[in-house]
């Protein structure tokens, strides 16, 4: 607990004049709810007083002046203290989430790889939202619900001691529940944040697939999945308020105690002359505000666990390392860089599972094409992610020209890079929010330049609103064609020295194949290329191609020099071979069906 509290006012250090402010309100709120009952004890003193008659009225209407004074400074204070408190508490969420998120951009690759984009986002939204009820509410509360308490105490010393002592009775059993429920209330509000992060992380899911949710009819289970995520929420939520309601009750039923022993033994000080009517009056006023601070105590600890719960999770976020990371000693790239790779002896694992790659030695010159080819599986993604540092080699290194990229600053390492995937991602957004991605400062003219280079500029002018149309979440509104055409511009405008095209054409149709090839062909010159190919028909002009199977390149050479050998190069081109022909074949045939069923009888 004691390290949670400092990692947020770590944050809340910045923000020490709210705090001040807020700190100050609420030491003279305390003091005008002091005053308040005195007034009263004042005023009964003259009403009682022997020989009391109008002309103390004047006394009276002064008290009640004041005390209107008093209200009116509490409305003041109770805004300062409100306001400033949430000032300090939504700036601290502010800083924390940029913070949690600047983290993550940080994270590698591996962290991402068990994750939910639903439970992390909670981590960053949900989480960290219950530190400003931390910095806004609990602490404050707590703040002043104990200076109350002790303010309150002494008043009550000052009128009767023995009362005053007879008063703290309940206090111990107060003390001892929340000591004994607090062991069990954070870990509940820890699991409720939990499974609050589930849920999210399962709507995100269904929200992003709820095309494959309808094509498939999978609306009755995915709801019935939903309803599980939700009752867990539920229950988990029941079993930590379940805690809190056991304690209440005990809270209300132990600070009433204080109330009954006053009854009987102010009571008797009163008939015996030794507490005057005013001061008992005065008395059970005090009291009210005593135990009043002890209940708020009670649920301002409740909203404490709450925001201790969600600050362990934020801390525990916090606390993971990235495994790609700078080298204190990292070199930054000067200019632009040659583009000269090679593969060194590289083998390379993931977390789980055995090696993906072993014992690779590549060479990709600069300005050349190099294609990997090979059955699914067998690491050619895994082989062009080393490159920019996604991920870090076990053993053996990769060097660009002539330096491990490992002691390249990683920043400058992944500029000299551009990357088209197979599965495009565009933000949502317009056009050209998405092609600038590639580099923000271009001008209007070499937008449009890159977007002529990717064969785009044509279906981008027949848009709506040409480079202004919103594309949707992901580019939905856009074919896997136009969605790739756009990845392609983004890298031309980049104007990276190396290009990485993993199975870029390998999800869209005949015709969108030969312009997306056409501009990627105008995108690799001068470039060093890695393709990674799915249609072998694409790579035939590559300088180089290797062939991969079972962690190992097994052949390596040209196209022609490949087919002039037996091997799996070969055997790969026939497979599909035969399978483009079988599909032209079923094509004709679908045509001539067509036509005879368009013919008059």
């Amino acid at each position: 607990m004691q390290q949670t509290l400092g990692f947020v006012f770590g944050y809340a250090r910045k923000y020490l004049v709210p705090l001040v402010l807020t700190t100050v309100s609420m030491i003279l709120l305390v003091a005008a709810q002091l005053v308040l009952p005195w007034l009263v004890k004042l005023m009964i003193g003259e009403v009682t007083a022997p020989g009391a008659g109008m002309h103390v009225l004047p006394a009276v209407l002064r008290l009640a002046l004041f005390a209107l004074a008093l209200y009116l400074a509490q409305g003041v204070l109770r805004f300062v203290r409100s306001y400033m408190a949430h000032i300090a508490g939504w700036s601290v969420v502010a800083d924390v989430r940029k913070l949690v998120y600047d983290h993550l951009q940080r994270l590698s690759m591996s962290f991402y790889e068990d994750k939910q984009t639903g439970q992390l986002m909670s981590r960053v939204v949900n989480d960290t939202e219950l530190l400003e009820q931390l910095i806004a509410h609990a602490i404050p509360d707590v703040f002043v619900n104990v200076l109350m308490l002790f303010g309150v105490l002494a008043v009550l010393l000052h009128l009767s001691w023995e009362l005053a002592l007879l008063s703290l009775v309940p206090i111990p059993f107060i003390a001892m529940g929340v000591r004994g429920v607090s062991r069990y209330v954070r870990p509940a509000f820890r699991a409720r944040q939990a499974e609050l992060g589930e849920f999210n992380a399962a709507l995100s899911d269904n929200l992003s697939g709820i095309r494959e949710i309808q094509a498939f009819t999978r609306e009755g289970a995915e709801s019935r999945h939903m309803l599980e995520h939700i009752l867990r929420y539920r229950d988990s939520m029941l079993r930590a308020l379940k805690l809190m309601a056991v304690f209440h009750p005990f809270v209300e039923f132990s600070s009433s105690l204080g109330t009954i022993v006053l009854i009987y033994f102010g009571g008797r000080l009163v008939l015996g002359g030794s507490l005057p009517v005013a001061d008992l009056v005065a008395f059970f006023l005090y009291l009210e505000l005593l135990y009043q601070p002890v209940r708020a105590l009670s649920q301002a600890w409740e909203s404490v666990q709450q925001a201790l719960a969600g600050a362990e999770r934020v801390a525990d976020l916090l606390s993971e390392h990235p495994d790609v990371t700078d080298d204190p000693q990292a070199i930054e790239i000067a200019g632009r860089a040659r583009g000269d790779i090679r593969f060194n002896d590289v083998s390379f694992k993931y977390a789980l599972g055995g090696k993906v790659l072993e014992h690779i030695d590549l060479d990709v010159p600069a300005g050349h094409v190099v294609a990997l080819v090979g059955p699914t599986g067998v690491g050619k993604t895994t082989l062009a992610k080393l490159i920019p540092r996604f991920y870090d080699v076990n053993e053996g290194s990769i060097t660009l020209d002539g330096q491990d990229v490992r002691e390249l600053r990683l920043s400058s390492l992944r500029r000299q890079i551009s990357i088209v995937l197979q599965d495009v991602f565009l933000f949502h957004g317009t056009v050209r929010d998405n092609i600038l991605f590639g580099r923000p400062g271009a001008t209007e003219q070499e937008l449009i330049e890159a977007a002529k280079v990717a064969n785009a500029h044509g279906f981008i002018s027949e848009l709506p609103d040409g480079y202004d149309t919103l594309i949707g979440e992901r580019g939905v509104k856009l074919s896997g064609g136009q969605r790739q055409r756009i990845a392609i511009a983004r890298a031309v405008l980049r104007d990276a020295p190396i290009l990485i095209l993993d199975e870029a054409t390998s999800s869209v149709d005949t015709e969108t194949e030969k312009l997306i090839q056409q501009a990627l062909e105008r995108l690799m010159v001068g470039r060093t290329t890695l393709v990674i190919a799915h249609r072998l028909s694409t790579i035939r002009h590559a300088d180089m191609i290797a062939v991969l199977e079972g962690s190992h390149i097994v052949e390596r050479g040209t196209h022609r020099e490949l087919m002039a050998r037996p091997g799996l190069y070969r055997h790969l081109c026939e497979v599909q071979n035969v399978d483009d022909s079988a599909w032209q074949a079923a094509s004709v045939q679908g045509s001539r069906t067509l036509a005879s069923a368009d013919s008059p009888a």
